[in-house]
């Protein structure tokens, strides 16, 4: 099944006309990645792969453009005080009026891949983890302690709260604010975590 109304080829010479040659070998990681998390966690690889390869189309727009889009969109405050935050939601609507995808789980995976939310459906974890242990331009080591995790019973849970807690660790080293949805978020998947941990 096609996820989208563009071949590859169109989808990849987009993005390297829109992206630095950084941000590509990221994207096509995050793709690959997303494919092999999708496998292991009973998803479906081509609708992941997908997800991975669009996640960050928007990422290096002009920032004025992607502003007008995000306001378009009707973001809350919270997401247009923070300008990483945008390029997600802006992603998604570049994915759907550029790319032609439909599929809802691939549009709310690209919106929700750098904050998450409350939650997420497997599909969305995949993709969320996908971006953060791509093997093209991420930390090694980083990658490795979540891939071990993964290995783990309730991997996929375990490997989500070890993002956010090493999103929150380097957020309070750098003296920049922990947006509440991130605290919200690692606070549930703490405690959900620790319910699994006790039964």
């Amino acid at each position: 099944m096609n996820y989208t109304d563009k071949s590859e080829r169109h989808i990849l010479n987009w993005l390297k006309d829109h992206l630095s040659e950084e941000r590509l070998l990221h994207s096509i990681g995050a793709a690959q990645s997303a494919a092999r998390l999708a496998k292991k966690f009973n998803q479906d690889e081509k609708k992941a792969y997908t997800a991975g390869l669009l996640h960050d189309c928007a990422k290096c727009l002009k920032k004025e453009d992607m502003l007008k889009i995000a306001v378009k969109l009707g973001l809350d405050k919270s997401e247009l005080s923070n300008f990483k935050l945008i390029h997600a939601p802006v992603s998604a609507y570049i994915a759907e009026s550029e790319f032609g995808v439909k599929d809802k789980e691939i549009l709310s995976s690209i919106r929700w891949h750098t904050l998450g939310r409350m939650n997420m459906s497997d599909f969305e974890k995949v993709v969320f983890l996908a971006d953060k242990i791509e093997l093209n331009t991420r930390d090694l080591n980083y990658r490795e302690r979540v891939l071990c995790v993964l290995e783990e019973e309730n991997g996929l849970n375990k490997a989500l709260l070890i993002c956010y807690e090493e999103t929150i660790k380097s957020l309070i080293k750098r003296d920049m604010e922990i947006c509440q949805t991130t605290i919200d978020i690692y606070n549930s998947m703490l405690k959900e975590y620790s319910r699994h941990c006790e039964t």
